[in-house]
């Protein structure tokens, strides 16, 4: 149902079987980018080096012609500078965020410090990237962007056992009844569906959900898991999350388990 990225698990129960799915996840992704740059050298780098790796790029130097083009075409990935003429990197973001526009974006900037990454990140880009930056680096970033967005459900739902996501409107149903969930909590669930089943490691989960600029914290973990359990337990689905000591956390899936 769900492609698992080995990277993802504890090392000892990806190494059985990394070839497939490292084949699976390294297969490269020809795709539609947009480059939002204002500045001609910036924006010269980044197409040359996305066209080295044959992908079709579309040059725009202003936010908020950037964000009308987003509304009436489909972008596989974009490339968004923090300094705009029009609209700034961020507002772009979000308000693209705001018109549910899901296009995965790698906001560029000379801003490089932790409080900056942070609100990047939480104006909606998916990754940052400060300058200067290696032209092999950003085509990296972008690609793996690219196959996070291939695995997103062409309806916008996730569903795994009794549970189903609304990955637009950011809702949850536990056998058809609506969970109310914190951003926090929606996103913690997020990444459990997609790997139910599976073990996934505390540091994993606290970098995908929180970020790899915050510093981890069991306390803050556990707490959520804790919520997200008493939300989502049922009569006949009592451990909807499983603790594996040592390990990390599984999403008991009652179809899969069976």
């Amino acid at each position: 149902m769900w492609q698992v990225n080995p990277i993802l698990l504890e090392p000892a129960r990806a190494d059985a079987n990394s070839r497939t799915l490292d084949r699976n996840f390294n297969r490269h992704i020809v795709a539609q980018i947009l480059v939002v740059e204002d500045d001609t050298e910036t924006a010269a780098l980044i197409r040359t080096a996305l066209e080295a790796e044959h992908h079709t790029v579309v040059h725009l130097a202003d936010g908020r012609t950037a964000l009308d083009r987003l509304a009436a075409e489909r972008f596989d990935a974009a490339t968004v500078d923090r300094m705009l003429p029009g609209l700034d990197g961020l507002t772009l973001v979000a308000r693209m965020r705001a018109r549910q526009i899901t296009t995965p974006v790698l906001v560029i900037s000379a801003l490089g410090d932790v409080d900056e990454r942070i609100a990047g990140l939480r104006a909606g880009g998916d990754d940052y990237l400060a300058k200067p930056f290696s032209p092999a680096e950003m085509v990296t970033r972008i690609e793996v962007l690219l196959r996070r967005a291939r695995d997103y459900p062409e309806d916008g739902f996730l569903r795994a056992g009794p549970l189903e996501l609304d990955l637009v409107k950011r809702k949850a149903w536990v056998m058809g009844e609506a969970v109310e969930l914190l951003n926090k909590e929606f996103r913690l669930l997020e990444f459990l569906v997609r790997h139910a089943g599976h073990v996934v490691a505390r540091q994993v989960i606290f970098e995908q959900v929180w970020g790899r600029y915050f510093e981890a914290s069991d306390n803050l973990i556990n707490v959520h898991i804790a919520r997200l359990r008493r939300k989502l337990e049922r009569a006949d689905w009592p451990a909807p999350i499983e603790t594996i000591k040592g390990e990390g956390y599984r999403l008991a899936v009652p179809d899969q388990d069976a």
